[in-house]
C-alpha cells in the first residue's frame, strides 16, 4: 500500500476552484477570491493568457492552453494541471485518481496514458461530474491527480502476450513452493510478526538505493 501510494507524483490544482453542473448541458465555474459564477465553455487560468503571450515566441502567441474546457458530453470537463511534462524516450505518464486517498463524491477521474516522450503539451485530465446543482470544489492543497511513469513495453501489444492456468493441477512445483512461502508459512509461524512483507519490501528498496 505504501509503495502504491508513493509510485509516481501527486498533482495539485494550480488554484482552488469550483464547478457546478445543472445536470444538462450547462456547467459553471468560479475560483477562490471571485464571487461570480461563470458559464463554462473554455476558460483561461486567470491572467495567464497575457503572461503566456509576453513570454512565447511571436508565432505561438494566442495559443495558451485553456485551464478548463467543457465537453459536448454532459458533465465532462477537461482540466489543465498547469504543467507541461516531458519524459525520457519510451516512457509515458499514466494519469489517474490519487492512489489510496479518499475520492471526491462530486466527480470521477478518467484515466489515460499520455506519451510524453513524443507529445509535448499540456498535462491535462478529464473528469466527469457526478453531483448536480451543488458546487464541487478542487482545493489547491489537496491532490486531484497522480501521474505514474510507465514504459511503452508494458502496454499496447505487450498485453497480448500472456498464459492462463485454468486449473490448480496445472500449477508447477515452483508455484506451490512460492504459495507456501507467501500464504502457508506466515499463518503457521507462531512467532510471525505482522507486516513482514512491507518490511522486506522497504529493505529491498533501501538496499537498491545504496
Amino acid at each position: 500500500m505504501t509503495s502504491a501510494s508513493a509510485f509516481g507524483w501527486w498533482i495539485f490544482p494550480p488554484i482552488t476552484f469550483s464547478l457546478m453542473w445543472d445536470g444538462g448541458a450547462d456547467i459553471f465555474w468560479t475560483y477562490k477570491g471571485e464571487d461570480t459564477w461563470f458559464p463554462l465553455k473554455k476558460a483561461q487560468f486567470p491572467d495567464f493568457a497575457a503572461h503566456f503571450d509576453k513570454t512565447a515566441p511571436a508565432d505561438v502567441r494566442g495559443f495558451s492552453p485553456p485551464f478548463l474546457a467543457a465537453f459536448k458530453e454532459p458533465g465532462v470537463v477537461q482540466i489543465w494541471s498547469g504543467l507541461i511534462a516531458r519524459t525520457a524516450p519510451d516512457w509515458s505518464l499514466l494519469i489517474r485518481q490519487p492512489t489510496n486517498l479518499a475520492r471526491s463524491q462530486g466527480y470521477e477521474n478518467y484515466e489515460g496514458i499520455i506519451e510524453t516522450d513524443r507529445w509535448f503539451g499540456p498535462l491535462f485530465t478529464n473528469v466527469r461530474l457526478t453531483r448536480t446543482n451543488t458546487p464541487v470544489e478542487f482545493n489547491d492543497e489537496y491532490p486531484f491527480l497522480q501521474v505514474q511513469p510507465v514504459h511503452r513495453s508494458t502496454y499496447g501489444s505487450a498485453l497480448d502476450s500472456f498464459d492462463i492456468v485454468s486449473d490448480l493441477d496445472q500449477l508447477k512445483p515452483g508455484d506451490w513452493q512460492d504459495f507456501r512461502s507467501t500464504v502457508v508459512k506466515p499463518n503457521i509461524d507462531p512467532q510471525r510478526q505482522r507486516g513482514q512483507y512491507a518490511v522486506k519490501t522497504r529493505r529491498r528498496h533501501k538496499q537498491a538505493t545504496h
